[in-house]
This record gives structure tokens, C-alpha cells and sequence, in this order.
């Protein structure tokens, strides 16, 4: 909130130029405390533990509550500053000195700056080996990225504002600062849109990666009782909580006392190999033959 008061501070001196950018800045800033609130309510939500309604737990609580983040907040936030600039386009303010806004702008890009190499330095320590889009693609916690997008959004729509202001006064175009809340409202509206597909996406029910469903694979066909698998099928319900079904065929010799058997060592090295998998149902093929022995 430092960076908010300084616009007010600087937006009270500078006149009407800088008190529109800054409505345009209010616009990037203020849904983070929104967005915080709305993602710890869905982080604190999806920890509730698993009941007769929802007995495979409140994981899911995660994602919807990042979608809202992705629709509200940054859809309505983007589509409020194409409105305003907009309307400043239609009946634009006279220039005025630029001093004071390029003053706040370069505070503000400051305060902007240390939060998102922050974000950045915790986002790339998560994401490992993996390139950042694949990272994004594949991560189940939406709360690794979501702040990354913000604050990089926050800070290219203060670079937008800060070149508008240079072009209207140096081209004496007073329309080019309505122009720059645009381009921020498009800005705002793309992130929303990609959160909102990665959201919506891990609502609707994603796998694991094809690796660890190799691994899985390897893992079950090591066991000697084991014959084959057929392709296992999981889905996520949170970003630590995975759902795994599997068929298994036994080997012809395996009777029903031995399968059951093999099934505990299965889950047990599953779940050794990959804690996320939470719970895993196996199912038994070609054994009602053999039952009996």
C-alpha cells in the first residue's frame, strides 16, 4: 500500500493528468489485497478435511476461487480501464507539466520491481529444470503463478502509462493517455483470460504428467506379481492431492490371498515413490478363475 499512497500524495499536487493515471494505477493495484484475500480464502478452504458430501476433500476449493481471481479481478479491473480511458479519449484533459507524474511513475515502478523479482526468485526456485511456460502449464498450485502474472502486469501497465505520458507531450497528443488505459485494460484482460483457461482447466480435472505416469507404470509392473497394467488414469484435487485408478493383471500362478497382498505393496510403493497420490483404487483382472485355489 506504500506505492498507492505515494499516488495520492503526488496525484493531489499534479492536477488532473496524473490523477487519471492515476485511476488507471488504482485500477492495477488495488485488486491485490483483493486477490490475496480471495486466494487464502481458497487456500484455507481446501485444507477443510473430506465429509460425506465431499468425500474426496475441499482440494478443488483452490482452483474455483482462482478462477474468480482470474474473472473479477482482473476481467472487470481491465475492463474498467478500457472504460476510463475511453471516456478520456472522448473528452481528453489539457496537458500539464509531466514532472510530478513521471515522479510517481518511477517510484511506483520501483516499489513494482522489488515485488515482482520477489515473486520471480520464489517462482523460478519452485519450478526447477522446467521452462517457465511449461512451468505454468504444468504446475497444479495456481497460487505459484497468479502473483508472478499480476505483478508483471502491474509493472508493463506502469511502463504503458509512463510512455503515454512521454508521447502525449511529446507529440502534443493529449488522446495518447486515454490510448495508454486502453492498451493497461487489454493488458489486464489477456492475463485474465490465460488465468482463467489454466483455472478452469484444473477445475474441470487434470492428469499428472506423462512422466510420472511412466513412473507409476514402472513402479507397478515391478512387482512380481504383477503381469501387465492398463494405462492408469489419475486426476488432481488439489495441488498436493492426486487421485489414482489403476488395472492390474495378475499373473496366472497369483491366487486371491496373494493378489490382495500385491495390491498392498502396490499402494505402499506408489505412494513411496509419489507422496501427492493420496488415494489409489487397484482393480484385479483375471482372478475370478482362480479365486478358489
Amino acid at each position: 500500500m506504500e506505492d498507492l499512497a505515494i499516488t495520492d500524495v503526488f496525484g493531489f499536487v499534479a492536477g488532473r493528468q496524473i490523477r487519471f493515471l492515476q485511476c488507471s494505477y488504482r485500477v492495477l493495484r488495488a485488486r491485490r489485497g483483493c486477490r490475496a484475500r480471495l486466494l487464502l480464502l481458497g487456500i484455507r478452504r481446501s485444507k477443510k478435511p473430506a465429509d460425506a458430501a465431499h468425500p474426496f476433500g475441499y482440494g478443488k476449493e483452490l482452483y474455483f476461487w482462482s478462477l474468480i481471481v482470474a474473472v473479477t479481478i482482473f476481467g472487470v479491473g481491465g475492463g474498467i480501464s478500457i472504460y476510463e480511458g475511453i471516456l478520456h479519449v472522448i473528452h481528453p484533459v489539457a496537458l500539464e507539466d509531466p514532472t510530478w507524474s513521471y515522479v510517481v511513475l518511477g517510484i511506483a515502478m520501483v516499489f513494482e520491481g522489488i515485488v515482482l523479482v520477489v515473486a520471480v526468485k520464489h517462482f523460478l526456485e519452485l519450478k526447477g529444470t522446467q521452462g517457465v511456460w511449461q512451468s505454468i502449464r504444468t504446475s497444479k498450485d495456481p497460487t505459484t503463478f497468479v502473483v508472478v502474472f499480476e505483478d508483471t502486469a502491474a509493472l508493463l501497465g506502469l511502463f504503458v502509462a509512463f510512455a503515454g505520458i512521454f508521447l502525449a507531450h511529446q507529440l502534443d497528443n493529449p488522446y495518447l493517455d486515454g490510448v495508454a488505459s486502453i492498451v493497461i485494460g487489454v493488458l489486464l484482460v489477456s492475463v485474465a483470460s490465460l488465468l482463467a483457461f489454466e483455472s478452469k482447466s484444473l477445475l474441470v480435472g487434470e492428469g499428472v504428467d506423462p512422466e510420472m505416469l511412466e513412473s507409476i507404470r514402472a513402479v507397478a509392473e515391478a512387482d512380481p506379481a504383477v503381469e501387465r497394467i492398463h494405462d492408469p488414469l489419475t486426476m488432481y484435487f488439489g495441488p498436493k492431492m492426486v487421485l489414482l485408478t489403476l488395472q492390474v493383471r495378475f499373473r496366472s500362478e497369483v491366487t486371491a490371498a496373494e493378489a490382495e497382498e500385491a495390491v498392498q505393496r502396490l499402494e505402499r510403493a506408489i505412494q513411496h515413490e509419489h507422496p501427492e497420490i493420496r488415494r489409489i483404487f487397484i482393480e484385479a483382472s483375471s482372478l475370478g478363475a482362480r479365486g478358489s485355489r
